[in-house]
């Protein structure tokens, strides 16, 4: 008959515990059982477990297969420690009271780790409690020192590079703003001497009628001098008469 330690469930809704029972591995989980040998309550902190060893031994060396949640109890409370004990004892390695009291120490400094939990889970209940209550106020835990100088010399490094950033952004912007302002006076200046050289080629054409005008005035005055000598030599001739 295969029989297996294992862990069988108690308790309401949300709100479970267990019993460590010896069952046949054919059995219901809740069913019926040959022996218990222990309880488990997950509910708590830490959790609670309460087991008689020397029974798990002996089911164990009897050849009961435990659960994974079962081994890791029995691992818990030192039935496994026990076995590697006695091998040890059939080995001849050590005496069986020497391993009787390395096994006490071991349950010993179990126990006292176990305690030293539960007391720090009562004292920060009641630290809760005071602090919702308005008894005492929440403790701040200050920022680490190294980390702040830490972050102040990176602060430190990093500036200088930021200034220099800063002081080359406005000459690149003013770099800029030169340059379209030469390209616009550039612009500006080509049509300004087009009409310049507009209003001399005007003032060329200007004179050149101007020549002309003369030209034709100085034959008009060529053919009236004729006219007024003719009469002065025909007055001539008749006071000779």
């Amino acid at each position: 008959m295969p029989v297996k330690i294992r862990l069988a469930r108690r308790g309401r809704k949300k709100r479970p515990y267990y019993h460590v029972v010896v069952a046949d591995a054919r059995a219901p989980r809740d069913g019926k059982y040959i022996e218990q040998i222990g309880s488990y309550n997950p509910m708590t902190v830490p959790a609670s477990i309460e087991l008689d060893r020397d029974k798990a031994y002996d089911w164990l060396m009897k050849g009961a297969q435990p659960t994974d949640t079962a081994r890791a109890i029995l691992k818990f409370k030192g039935v496994y420690y026990k076995r590697h004990l006695m091998r040890g004892v059939a080995k001849g390695a050590f005496s069986e009271e020497k391993a009787n009291e390395m096994l006490e120490d071991w349950i010993a400094d179990k126990e006292a780790k176990v305690a030293g939990r539960k007391e720090e889970t009562i004292r920060q209940k009641e630290e809760f409690w005071k602090m919702v209550s308005g008894e005492i106020k929440p403790v701040q835990k200050g920022a680490d020192k190294e980390a702040g100088e830490a972050f102040r010399e990176s602060g430190e490094e990093e500036a200088p590079a930021a200034e220099a950033d800063q002081e080359a952004a406005p000459q690149a912007e003013a770099a800029g703003e030169e340059a379209p302002a030469a390209e616009d006076v550039a612009v500006e200046e080509t049509p300004a001497e087009e009409p310049a050289a507009e209003e001399e080629a005007k003032e060329e054409v200007s004179e050149e009628p101007a020549a002309e005008a003369q030209e034709e005035e100085a034959p008009a005055s060529e053919e009236t001098t004729p006219a007024a000598d003719e009469p002065a030599a025909e007055e001539e001739t008749k006071e000779e008469e």
